[in-house]
């Protein structure tokens, strides 16, 4: 059974799910990939994934870093756990490009190459964002891109977290996002 619960946070709501062995879902409202896999049957509740998860979220939004991680259920394919893993690696205020998590999936397979572009699909649907931290993740021409939440929401957190983002360009409104994937 998933329980969910929403969290005000200074970007809008967020949406959080859990189970009995933590946290499934965390989705800003109406981003692009909202609650797909929340269970049609959850219901209102308050299980101790979700009240650490709002605890780590308290401390994250008051710009501190968190010193714990609230337990998780990651529920994807194999790939997709590998590279969420390698997000979960990405220190607090520091970016990598698609690119870079693609040739440390390549280096830890001991094969010569692995595509971006499937490493930005599972990015993409990354279904526990802020926490395992898919707005590290950044174009490799310094551009903000491909983040299921908006890229404006992807450029606060990263200026909350004090990251150099004056190296990267960012869309203005109405501007087309190219993505590397």
């Amino acid at each position: 059974m998933q329980y969910t619960k929403t969290y005000d946070s200074p970007l809008g709501e967020i949406l959080l799910a859990a189970d009995e062995q933590g946290l499934t879902g965390l989705w800003f409202d109406k981003e692009k990939y909202f609650a797909r896999n929340l269970d049609p049957e959850h219901k209102r509740g308050d299980p101790p994934a979700l009240k650490e998860t709002c605890r780590w979220l308290d401390v994250y939004f008051s710009g501190r870093e968190p010193t714990f991680t609230p337990p998780l259920h990651i529920i994807g394919t194999p790939f997709q756990k590998e590279v969420w893993q390698i997000l979960l690696q990405i220190p607090y205020g520091e970016t990598v490009t698609y690119g870079d998590i693609a040739h440390q999936i390549a280096s830890n397979r001991g094969v010569g190459e692995m595509s971006a572009q499937a490493v930005g699909g599972a990015v993409g649907h990354n279904e526990i964002s802020i926490i395992i931290p898919c707005h590290r993740v950044v174009g490799a021409n310094g551009s903000l891109t491909g983040y299921a939440g908006g890229v404006d929401k992807k450029n606060f957190l990263l200026r909350l977290e004090g990251a150099d983002i004056s190296k990267f360009s960012i869309p203005t409104k109405g501007t087309a996002i190219k993505s590397e994937w």
